[in-house]
């Protein structure tokens, strides 16, 4: 059996070329006549021709149907150079780069070529992203999925792909619906390491900030709230502000109010990551909010920004190069059918300790 129907279907169209004598320029079969004939999906026999044209055998023309190309066609069993898609929702700054760096050297080691694709976190950008590696006839996909938390459009196309027997293997965090598998730190350990710390500095009110929309906030917010139930933290629920991580920038200049007030009224914060709080390690730095003489902050990912800003950050280190070779290897591993049933890789993040909790 081929590894994929795809493959299966790109050999049987070399092979029914030569025993039909088809010469350049004849007309071919339609893709609903391969359909029939193979048993398969549309998006399988796309994925063939898309394959097929990459190696001119075939040519499409728009308004008039697919035809035999004008150059000869390669023997069975040519294959055409292999490629992975990898959609990320950032790429150019945080961890990122770290994480994509990963799965491009292990998929250069197996003699695959990337193909980069970038959301911005937003699910009509992935869906683009989705159909463009597609039409490009790649052999599997690596994807950071947008907005995790929520409802999202492109359900019907992961489900598809499923069908069409292509690979797919998710980074940082995968969709609640989802059952392939993932790559990604274990985020609600890392909320629980965070403020555990917290707990034993000897803090009794923690509040929180943690993204709603991806499912990476939700684990992180869910290991903030364990550990404060488990150490009798009173008030915890009270003094948690959550945000749209598009939000993120302009937060810090549109809910300031309420996140003085907040902050006000506890000795140590925990963020959902390095990013929000060396934003807000800056604005406490213009209200005169000491750090941490006054309010203790912990963020998460260890960022290379963690080490350097004003006061170093206390946080847990993200395995970001790991993760991304896991990715990559789990895909691997999945396409040559060494891993018949692949599970999630889920890295225990570890504790760094700096400048930005105070004992109290």
């Amino acid at each position: 059996m081929d590894n994929y129907k795809y493959l299966a279907i790109v050999d049987w169209v070399k092979q029914y070329i030569a025993s039909e004598k088809l010469g350049p320029n004849d007309r071919f079969l339609t893709e609903k006549q391969l359909c029939t004939i193979h048993g398969c999906s549309r998006q399988t026999v796309r994925q063939a021709l898309m394959m097929l044209e990459s190696e001119n055998v075939i040519c499409r023309v728009r308004g008039s149907g697919t035809f035999v190309s004008g150059r000869p066609a390669p023997q069975p069993g040519t294959q055409a150079k292999k490629s992975i898609g990898v959609i990320s929702t950032y790429f150019s700054d945080y961890i990122f780069p770290h994480i994509v760096t990963g799965i491009e050297s292990v998929l250069n080691d197996a003699g695959y070529a990337m193909q980069l694709a970038i959301t911005h976190n937003q699910v009509l950008e992935e869906t683009q992203a989705l159909e463009n590696m597609l039409s490009q006839g790649v052999q599997g996909l690596i994807v950071e999925p947008s907005k995790s938390a929520l409802p999202n459009p492109n359900a019907g196309l992961y489900a598809e792909l499923r069908r069409s027997d292509i690979p797919v293997v998710f980074f940082n965090a995968k969709y609640p619906w989802a059952d392939f598998p993932c790559a990604a730190m274990d985020d609600e350990t890392a909320g629980r390491i965070v403020t555990d710390y917290l707990i034993s500095c000897g803090h009794r009110s923690i509040a929180g900030i943690f993204a709603l929309d991806d499912i990476q906030g939700h684990k992180r917010y869910s290991g903030y709230m364990k550990s404060c139930l488990e150490n009798n933290i009173a008030g915890w629920e009270n003094n948690v502000f959550w945000f749209a991580t598009s939000d993120r920038s302009s937060m810090f200049r549109f809910a300031k109010g309420k996140l003085l007030d907040l902050i006000d009224s506890v000795s140590a914060v925990v963020c959902y990551n390095d990013r929000l709080a060396i934003s807000l390690l800056q604005m406490c730095k213009e209200k005169g909010i000491r750090v941490p003489q006054d309010l203790s902050v912990v963020g998460i990912d260890d960022s290379r920004y963690a080490s350097i800003c004003d006061v170093p950050l206390t946080t847990v280190h993200h395995p970001h190069s790991k993760l991304g070779e896991a990715a990559a290897e789990l895909l691997l591993g999945t396409i040559d059918r060494r891993i018949m049933l692949p599970e999630d890789r889920i890295f225990v993040p570890e504790l760094v300790i700096r400048d930005s909790v105070a004992k109290v």
